[in-house]
């Protein structure tokens, strides 16, 4: 592997403690035997790519985490490699740092041209980072696609359940036409545009909570569903409305915020009105069922940011 032109960035930085930052950098180099100049050269380079002037003569335990994190990345891009490996490189900073430096390493990777190989259980770091997602059950690659594809176009149960809010439901394709499927909820028939609309029988059926729009309850428009506001979560530019259904399945949908709480108050009863082009069949069986029902996804599969 030491002979590949390929580099690894980890979560726990594994910089060398008694090295300050510039002997840290340039520590590849030097094993490498290259002349002092040239050594000195990469490493003012690799530290302004980071963002990291001023700070060549700090020690580790001198730096904030993010700090410590873009030494380790300069470490890394200061030998030039073809492909740099980043496993869950973020894991350890808190959540501000977090937001900030997945931009920073977007750009980064743009402004060097290397491709990145970038692993991380968080949905949302995954989508928002990579040209391309490999979404990995058990050591097994689901699916693979753009940050668009895999999100709005799952392939399988799995993958819908795993990146974001699913809305996950059993339903039963009772017809299809016109590149739709019919298929039942409860007492309810919904038409649904997208997946496997020629389907029939026994299925799942998955809708993003975004897509979703909650009406009155007297609204009598198709494809809807009737329920009641079950509990409100607030998070600032949106709520997120858990509504219980009649067959006892809840489902959620994220609306904006408007600064009116007694719309969506708990015990309200509502329309959620599920839009065609926003409905997907999964087909339901064996394939692309996760391995352990049990087990929690985030325990259980790794979806890879990949650029190519």
């Amino acid at each position: 592997p030491h002979k590949r032109n390929v580099h690894t960035v980890f979560q726990n930085y594994a910089l060398f403690p008694h090295l300050n930052v510039f002997d840290n950098v340039a520590f590849g180099l030097r094993r490498r035997k290259l002349a002092k100049d040239e050594v000195r050269r990469r490493v003012q380079e690799a530290l302004a790519l980071v963002e990291l002037h001023g700070l060549a003569n700090r020690t580790p335990r001198q730096l904030s985490g993010g700090q410590q994190q873009r030494v380790a990345l300069a470490r890394a891009l200061v030998l030039r490699p073809a492909v740099l490996l980043l496993d869950e490189p973020l894991g350890a900073l808190d959540a501000k740092i977090r937001k900030q430096l997945r931009v920073e390493l977007k750009a980064l990777q743009e402004e060097v041209g290397i491709t990145f190989i970038f692993v991380t259980h968080d949905q949302e770091e995954a989508l928002s980072m990579s040209d391309r997602v490999a979404v990995m059950n058990a050591g097994r690659v689901e699916q693979v696609g753009s940050p668009p594809e895999v999100y709005e176009d799952p392939a399988t149960v799995f993958v819908a359940d795993f990146l974001g809010v699913s809305n996950l439901m059993e339903a039963e394709a009772v017809g299809s036409g016109r590149g739709e499927c019919m298929v039942r909820v409860g007492e309810f028939v919904l038409r649904a545009g997208c997946g496997d609309t020629a389907a029939c029988g026994a299925v799942k059926i998955v809708a993003r909570p975004e897509r979703l729009e909650l009406l009155s309850h007297e609204d009598q428009r198709e494809n809807r569903l009737p329920g009641m506001v079950e509990r409100t979560v607030y998070v600032g530019a949106s709520r997120q409305v858990i509504v219980r259904l009649p067959t006892g399945a809840a489902i959620q949908a994220s609306v904006t915020n408007t600064g009116d709480a007694e719309r969506y108050r708990q015990g309200k009863p509502v329309s959620v009105y599920v839009p065609p082009g926003a409905l997907r069949v999964l087909a339901s069986g064996p394939a692309g069922e996760r391995s352990d029902p049990a087990v929690p996804a985030s325990e259980h599969a790794e979806p890879s940011g990949v650029r190519s």
